[in-house]
């Protein structure tokens, strides 16, 4: 299956075309971009209220974690995801141990409220992901709300395999952490 986002309004350019299969999800948010950008973008806080990410941080090409002072966002820098529970889930994982991704942020545009990493850990004819998260301000009922947009495609021989085992869990994790992500959003609103 080939995949071709041409569509500008979401944030996201177009991804690659020979993806075997992609997961995203959409939702809108009753709050500010920057509101919901410095929540997406607090990756010590995603335990509270991110059931798919419950963490992630930046490192040396050798997955360590750099120091406090190094953890800012940047094109280039090695991304470690883990845990990540698939299927999303607030509780520890039951049968299986949690999921991780080694990455590498290929795009950190804060002025258009929008990131991007690519898979770090395979070489990419056996495994490429290629995920986007962006945040795009709509009008609805009046007002001026944030919609977050996420897409990740999935290429090479493995990507088979990461589909036919994980494509569902992944579906579901995406969904989760839109939704987690406007509860946050809109709780923070509520609190100030």
């Amino acid at each position: 299956m080939a995949f071709d986002s041409t569509a500008t309004s979401t944030g996201i350019p177009p991804l690659i075309k020979d993806g075997v299969f992609s997961v995203s999800a959409s939702i809108v948010i009753d709050a500010p971009r920057d509101v919901v950008w410095d929540i997406l973008m607090d990756w010590k806080a995603y335990h509270e209220w991110n059931p798919f990410v419950r963490n992630q941080y930046l490192t040396d090409a050798s997955k360590r974690p750099l120091p406090a002072d190094q953890q800012t966002p940047r094109a280039g820098a090695h991304l470690f995801i883990h845990p990540v529970h698939i299927p999303p889930s607030f509780d520890p994982p039951r049968f299986l141990p949690a999921s991780s991704s080694h990455e590498i942020i290929t795009a950190m545009d804060t002025q258009n409220y929008r990131c991007a990493w690519v898979t770090a850990e395979y070489p990419t004819w056996i495994l490429r992901g290629e995920r986007w998260q962006a945040l795009v301000e709509v009008e609805e009922d009046g007002r001026k709300k944030t919609r977050y947009d996420t897409m990740e495609v999935f290429s090479g021989s493995l990507a088979y395999v990461v589909m036919g085992l994980l494509g569902d869990g992944l579906r579901k994790g995406f969904i989760a952490m839109a939704e987690g992500l406007k509860t946050r959003s809109e709780d923070r609103l509520r609190e100030t």
